[in-house]
């Protein structure tokens, strides 16, 4: 009898958390390696949320606080809803939990039973399939390429629909394309939905601040409030507040489903950190400033590797509308030579031979469900990130045919 669970036969390690160990692994041995794949802003939390944490152990909040989260911190996430969103949820329609990837898991872990179904455009976020397969259903996986923008299209979102769906699962900005929907794409979506009342929507909007030029952020919810009674919103304060280590994520949506979670939770983790939540209720409260001064040189970083990677031969890098990461193809380099002289098959040979070759250290496409690409984390300096291209550009010139 085996000892492990049969559920290590259908879920695999995640590609990001493999390729950072890697680089951390040949910088200890001495290689200068600049790592381009951590999913986490290369700033620092801002002042006055640590100030926020070092008051609350002042205080002595170092108790274990509600599973669903404090108050406070319940009250000030319904209040962004609002204030950003125009979503009225009230406080009990909150939930916080260590990360928003357990946000997530809690959600399918209280929903979703074997066999069913859960749509999820490729390019996905590593974790979203190997999450619903854990809680025992079915990855649905719909391609949606660099012929539309790495976008779904309503016309492959009917089609994937059926009787099992439990969930359409929505990331806008996208890790890792960085594709974000406008609000009358996400309109052709949700008029797609509303034809189909057994199908709810998981939104993840995590890089909701990070969309750039004059692109405009809207969530499902708030396109059409006829989704309102079936939709979880999800968001956290790890990528707009550089809060990626305070661990904590929140959702909104029914009661129902949060009292659900929170029975999963209760049994699970417990509540999140309570000094994490003190920090958080002064993130979404306090001064937001600095997110536009942040965003800005988010947007001069995507400028800049993008036209980079666009000078590299065999590269074809988009330009996208947020977050901090970019998905160039480079299906036109599969079947060159190496300089080691092994033959790129894949893209995930490119990456292992760039790696070996240039030491810059990124991410297959095909670990995210849409290959040949591979993802950029542009969320370093400007430096790193122009030695970084330049390495790329010399090593996609030197594959020969």
């Amino acid at each position: 009898m085996a000892f492990l669970a049969d559920v290590f036969d259908r879920v695999k390690p995640s590609a990001t958390m493999a390729v950072a160990q890697k680089t951390r692994e040949l910088k200890a041995k001495g290689r200068d390696v600049i790592g381009l794949g951590a999913g986490e802003p290369d700033f620092d939390t801002p002042d006055n949320i640590k100030q926020a944490a070092i008051d609350a152990i002042s205080r002595g909040e170092t108790k274990y606080p509600p599973v669903l989260g404090i108050p406070q911190l319940r009250q000030a996430i319904a209040l962004k809803f609002k204030r950003e969103n125009g979503l009225d949820y009230k406080p009990e329609q909150t939930i916080v939990g260590t990360g928003g990837k357990q946000v997530l898991f809690n959600a399918f872990m209280a929903t979703v039973n074997p066999g069913d179904e859960v749509i999820i455009p490729a390019p996905y976020w590593v974790s979203y399939p190997e999450m619903v397969a854990i809680c025992g259903g079915t990855p649905v996986i719909v391609e949606a390429g660099i012929e539309t923008k790495f976008k779904l299209t309503p016309e492959a979102l009917e089609k994937a629909i059926t009787p099992r769906t439990k969930w359409f699962l929505f990331n806008s900005p996208s890790n890792p394309s960085g594709a974000a929907y406008t609000r009358d794409e996400i309109k052709g979506l949700t008029d797609v939905l509303m034809r189909h009342p057994h199908v709810w929507v998981m939104v993840d909007d995590i890089y909701e601040h990070l969309v750039y030029g004059d692109f405009v952020f809207t969530t499902p919810a708030q396109v059409e409030p006829g989704l309102f009674d079936r939709t979880l919103t999800i968001n956290g304060v790890s990528k707009a507040y550089a809060m990626t280590g305070w661990r904590i994520g929140y959702a909104a949506g029914p009661v129902e489903l949060i009292k659900a979670m929170d029975v999963i939770q209760g049994q699970q983790t417990s509540g999140a950190c309570t000094i994490a939540q003190w920090a958080s209720v002064e993130a979404l409260t306090g001064p937001q400033d600095f997110i536009e001064e942040r965003r800005k040189r988010f947007e001069k970083r995507r400028d800049l590797v993008v036209s980079m990677l666009n000078q590299a031969p065999g590269l074809r890098c988009p330009s996208p509308e947020g977050a901090f990461y970019v998905y160039p193809s480079c299906a036109e380099l599969i079947g060159t030579k190496a300089p080691s002289g092994k033959i790129i098959q894949n893209d995930e040979d490119f990456v292992t031979e760039l790696l070996e070759t240039e030491a810059v250290a990124v991410v297959h496409g095909s670990a995210f469900g849409l290959g040949p690409n591979f993802r950029i984390s542009y969320a370093t300096s400007d430096e790193l990130l122009e030695q970084a291209c330049e390495r790329i550009q010399r090593f996609c010139a030197a594959l020969t045919r």
